[in-house]
């Protein structure tokens, strides 16, 4: 049985890296020992080292990252509030900067079992009408349930369902909000919402939110066949929305983000290159060369299309997405791995050495 789970290994990952490895035609990518002369160089493009990666956030937000910093350092929940009271409602960043505090508190307890995340119980105590602390504490539990419990399990439920009802008080204390019911949107998946419960939460976001890409990669996991829809319900749903989406939204590139999530467990050939994949691609790069340079879903739409363009050896352009999104890795799909910074230098790598296979050099990097 052991031999035939290292088969089974051995083959999935010839399957993602063979093309790429044993293609020796010219042009190709050839195999060299680290240090030889014609080994790729990252560096050498001024990318950061792997340690240097910040996989927090899939872009940058120094904002955040500062207030971070004071609150983890202090424990005093404060600057978190201010930062939130000055965010926007409606838009994705306030969503982002949610999910990172209540990412923070939710790795502090794991890592210090009851007293990490202490800032985050002080807010909640001190200030509980604040709507931040509340939002915080709702999406705290949301992760606390799919990070420290069996999805399925009795304590996985119950944890959940302490989330959904923080989720209705967090909604009550912000009218015209969405991130608690975004927050919610994770319960619903977890559990097992049925169809019109699920659309009845899905109103109350599109009333308030109605091009919230955030929103919509949320809900795409509860359509998707492994939950509680599937394959066709989750394209259907993914290309209903860009087909809706005004010029410059990054909805467009939503049918990719469904390709991803129903991609085979075993990816071989052409996959990268076949017709739905490539249709998807390209209303992906149609998102990001039409959005506003400074949206705060650029980064996530980014890193998902240097995946797809490495696996249709896409050179060029994955080289032209990297420059932009390199030092934060907090994305899919590298944030599916147990070590997000790993795997994103990895593949950063690989296609570099393709890049240069097909003649790129520092000198003619796109920009």
């Amino acid at each position: 049985m052991e031999i035939l789970w290292f088969l089974i290994a051995l083959g999935m990952l010839f399957g993602v890296l063979g093309p790429y490895v044993l293609r020796r035609r010219s042009g190709g990518i050839r195999q060299v020992a680290p240090g030889s002369p014609d080994a790729a160089d990252p560096e050498a493009y001024g990318f950061l080292r792997e340690e240097e990666q910040d996989v927090r956030l899939p872009g940058p937000d120094r904002d955040l990252l500062d207030v971070l910093d004071v609150v983890q350092a202090t424990q005093d929940w404060r600057a978190a509030s201010q930062l939130l009271k000055g965010t926007e409602k409606e838009g994705e960043t306030r969503w982002q900067r949610v999910q990172a505090f209540a990412g923070a508190a939710s790795l502090e307890l794991a890592e210090r079992p009851g007293v990490g995340g202490a800032w985050l119980r002080s807010w909640r105590a001190e200030a509980p009408k604040d709507p931040g602390g509340a939002q915080v504490y709702a999406e705290f539990l949301v992760q606390q349930a799919w990070r420290s419990s069996t999805a399925g399990s009795q304590d996985f439920r119950v944890i959940l369902e302490e989330a959904g009802a923080a989720c209705e008080q967090a909604a009550l204390l912000s009218p015209g909000d969405p991130v608690p019911y975004i927050s919610e949107l994770a319960v619903a998946r977890g559990l097992a919402y049925p169809h019109e419960r699920f659309d009845l939460l899905w109103a109350k976001i599109i009333d308030r939110a109605p091009e919230h890409m955030g929103a919509h990669l949320a809900a795409l996991h509860y359509w998707c066949g492994k939950w509680h829809g599937s394959r066709e319900e989750a394209d259907r749903f993914a290309t209903s929305a860009a087909a809706r989406a005004p010029r410059g939204s990054l909805l467009a590139a939503l049918p990719l983000f469904a390709v991803f999530e129903n991609r085979p467990e075993l990816v071989l050939g052409d996959f990268h290159r076949t017709a739905v994949v490539t249709k998807a691609v390209e209303g992906a790069l149609y998102a990001v060369h039409s959005a506003r340079p400074d949206d705060p879903m650029l980064a996530h739409v980014r890193h998902l299309l240097v995946h797809f363009l490495m696996g249709a050896e896409r050179w060029n352009e994955a080289m032209a997405l990297l420059v932009r999104v390199d030092g934060y890795v907090g994305a899919l799909p590298w944030t599916l791995h147990e070590d997000p910074a790993a795997a994103y230098t990895a593949h950063r790598n690989l296609v570099v050495a393709g890049f240069e296979a097909s003649g790129g050099s520092p000198a003619t990097l796109p920009r």
